[in-house]
């Protein structure tokens, strides 16, 4: 990489607290973004973008980026690469947050090139979730004769109930559980934490699985403070996470378009329409720093508009 893309890499790390993953969706959108680049500039066919090396961008190069070669690097995703409008519009993000960085921090740029670009229009559907019933039914397909019940019980039992992340599921550490199990503290996007309280189904599920947590590992557990382990006593890996969800997600019938993040949908949608609980709050448990984003998991059931229709005081007149 070269080093002015190392720097911004560096920014968003240790400075704007970004995670691991987000920094490396950084740059990836970066590496297409200037592979692209120099093909263009070498006449180069678009085939054979995957292969360069960027090693050679410097200063210069990037300063001589234009409004307009940002424009055709979108065109360029949306006919070649086929890329949907939700992740072209990713790229362009990460293009925005490079050249503002180093407009405003390095002040190598005197013009940010991206600055004005609009950003690809794309449509925000319903996420996907389970209903109640399809909630029950999946955490009622753990069988006690599995090996794994009490912990595979309750890590759906927290996904439904809280909403939670399935890296901060992962990240659980018995330490962040409080001695009378009515709440527990997840690290979420950016190292921030905030604070789930536990319901009675968590706190009996989780109560059945610390029980059975030592005996359940027959080898030398290499991480006594993780909460969920895996067979071989270390910390349960997101991959474990997500096979199990969804073989018990196919054993009800809920194959593609489903996953553990489906849960946190649905633990949102039904702490929305069947709890009633309040759209702020709803943000709070979720962890969103905007309510913007909260607003996504208030698809309102029909049950609630006929209810609100019903609810007009002129309904009853004759």
């Amino acid at each position: 990489m070269p080093k002015e893309i190392i720097q911004f890499l560096s920014y968003k790390e240790t400075v704007q607290n970004r995670s691991p993953l987000t920094v490396a969706e950084y740059a990836n959108d970066l590496r297409t973004f200037f592979r692209y680049m120099k093909a263009k500039r070498n006449n180069l066919r678009a085939e054979d973008i995957d292969g360069l090396s960027i090693d050679d961008i410097d200063k210069a190069f990037i300063v001589s980026v234009t409004e307009a070669d940002i424009y055709e690097f979108l065109l360029y995703l949306a006919h070649d690469r086929r890329n949907n409008p939700r992740t072209r519009a990713r790229k362009l993000s990460s293009l925005r947050a490079f050249f503002k960085y180093h407009t405003h921090k390095t002040r190598i740029l005197d013009k940010d090139p991206a600055e004005y670009i609009d950003t690809p229009q794309f449509r925000t559907g319903e996420p996907k979730y389970l209903s109640l019933d399809e909630s029950i039914e999946l955490i009622d397909s753990v069988q006690k004769t599995d090996y794994a019940y009490a912990r595979n019980h309750a890590i759906l039992t927290l996904f439904l109930n809280c909403g939670i992340r399935l890296s901060e599921l992962v990240g659980i550490s018995l330490s962040d559980i409080s001695p009378d199990m009515n709440k527990m503290t997840v690290t979420g996007k950016g190292s921030k934490m905030r604070t789930i309280y536990l319901n009675t189904a968590c706190r009996n599920a989780l109560k059945a699985y610390l029980e059975v947590r030592q005996s359940s590992v027959h080898v030398r557990i290499t991480d006594p403070n993780a909460l969920f382990l895996s067979s071989r006593g270390n910390r349960i890996s997101n991959k474990t996470v997500q096979w199990m969800v969804k073989k018990h997600l196919a054993q009800i019938g809920l194959g593609k378009g489903y996953s553990t993040h489906k849960l946190r949908h649905t633990a949102a949608t039904l702490m929305y329409n069947e709890g009633n609980v309040d759209v702020r709050a709803l943000k709070d448990i979720l962890g969103h720093e905007q309510l913007s984003t909260t607003q996504i998991y208030t698809h309102v059931s029909d049950k609630k508009l006929e209810a609100a229709m019903e609810a007009n005081p002129l309904a009853k007149k004759k």
